[in-house]
């Protein structure tokens, strides 16, 4: 086996344990399952991550970073205020529709974390990780186009995730391709109006 950098190997074994989780199952994913998937042995694992927790906390906030790099992307100033909150709903939304297996198992990790005793604070990570994602694109856009918020950056931030959570799962329930691109502009128009 080739040596290869700690970080790395850490980042190759958090891939593999998010598809073993979307396709198994959180808690059907044992580190056993995990390391074969990887193509590591067992100890390689452990010498990674101290625990299933650490991985887990690992995992949450790579699918977080796999969500924001699409819309951090597609932020770039457009035309209209609209326009541009409208191109980072859309990368967001072909994010959900390419993997939504990812966006089913970011649902999972909650629940999971929220039973297992002793990983609670997980799902607070999980939750406070999309806070500061969501800030970060707010300021992004903020300093791009010189906009006042007309409430603070904090309130914004966690809207901004409640209502991206909820259209997620509404779409990973019912399935409904065009209930979303008609919430969409509901959505942008109502975000714009908060933005002097």
């Amino acid at each position: 086996m080739a040596r290869m950098p700690s970080a790395q190997r850490r980042e190759q074994l958090t891939e593999a344990a998010i598809r073993t989780m979307a396709r198994d199952g959180v808690a059907k994913a044992t580190t056993r399952a995990i390391a074969a998937e990887a193509g590591v042995s067992l100890s390689v694992f452990h010498y990674c991550f101290e625990s299933k927790q650490a991985l887990i906390e690992s995992v949450i906030t790579t699918l977080t970073d796999h969500s924001v790099t699409v819309v951090r992307e597609a932020l770039r100033p457009r035309t209209t205020l609209e326009d541009t909150v409208r191109a980072g709903f859309e990368a967001y939304w072909d994010h959900v529709r390419d993997r939504p297996e990812e966006h089913m198992l970011t649902y999972e990790l909650t629940q999971y974390a929220l039973r297992e005793p002793g990983c609670e604070h997980l799902a607070r990570r999980q939750y406070e990780l999309y806070g500061v994602a969501y800030t970060e694109l707010i300021e992004q856009l903020r300093s791009s186009r010189d906009l006042e918020l007309r409430v603070p950056v904090s309130v914004l931030a966690r809207y901004l995730a409640a209502v991206t959570d909820g259209l997620t799962l509404n779409y990973l329930v019912l399935g409904d391709e065009s209930a979303w691109n008609d919430i969409l502009g509901t959505v942008t128009a109502h975000i714009a109006g908060l933005v002097a």
